[in-house]
């Protein structure tokens, strides 16, 4: 490599455009082999960096999803889900009900899938420059109760804030005490027509009196979450994650 080329390397990674620096040589190669213009390599140029820094930006924001796995909405077979058709999966993956700051609330039994929506639709509205929390209702509990004196647990509930769509995770799982359904009640009211909350949970909001103990509350929290939401029942007959399941046995019975 010439000494020229190392200087313009140098001079890119003074502007912060490491990436293209590190691509230069095959760039100039490129341009040398397909006689690019004096333009079209500029463009060249300007592109991969742009499109370098959005790659690294989604997987930022990946990052800080904090999301358990990583599974994208073309992964779930939806001919298995009699409750959602193609295209209202579609539908929903145009995230047009997050731009008009609309809920999500995910209901099924255990394994219907309702996790795996949450997080394809999170990946979803990452890919297009949204910022995205992901937790489960457990984690988040103990985050409220202990944001006054740990300080990761401070910076967790900023992000949350922060961001633009909030998924829940076995949203109402287990009872509440006063004290921390009191705390939820102040992250929803924070959230509410700032960013757009998608929640999952076995039990339906009829239910969620019960587990909070106190009926204002629990009303002041439906209020806010049920204002503009939609409500996805997902099959109750089948469960999506047994049908998937890896087993340690044969596919073919062993006989005696």
């Amino acid at each position: 490599m010439t000494t020229t080329v190392h200087i313009l390397q140098e001079q890119l990674r003074h502007l912060r455009m490491t990436e293209t620096a590190n691509e230069l040589p095959v760039l100039l190669r490129n341009a040398e082999t397909m006689s690019w213009t004096y333009q079209e390599f500029m463009q060249e140029i300007l592109l991969f960096e742009m499109k370098r820094r959005e790659e690294k930006n989604v997987e930022k924001r990946l990052k800080l999803a904090k999301f358990p796995y990583h599974k994208t909405l073309d992964e779930f077979n939806i001919e298995e889900q009699e409750s959602l058709s193609k295209r209202q999966i579609n539908q929903l993956r145009e995230l047009n009900w997050l731009e008009q700051q609309y809920n999500i609330i995910l209901l099924g039994p255990p394994g219907a899938g309702k996790t795996h929506i949450g997080i394809g639709l999170g990946i979803e509205a990452i890919s297009k420059g949204y910022k995205v929390s992901f937790s489960s209702m457990g984690e988040l509990v103990h985050l409220l109760k202990t944001e006054e004196y740990i300080r990761k647990s401070q910076m967790q509930l900023k992000r949350i804030k922060e961001s633009d769509l909030v998924i829940i995770d076995d949203l109402m799982y287990l009872a509440m005490d006063q004290r921390e359904a009191n705390l939820f009640f102040h992250l929803i009211n924070h959230l509410y027509e700032r960013s757009s909350i998608i929640s999952t949970s076995n039990k339906g909001p009829e239910e969620w009196v019960e587990l909070m103990g106190d009926q204002g509350i629990t009303t002041a929290i439906l209020d806010r979450l049920l204002h503009r939401v939609e409500v996805i029942q997902l099959n109750e007959n089948d469960s999506y994650r047994l049908k998937h399941r890896f087993t340690i046995f044969e596919k073919e019975s062993v006989q005696t």
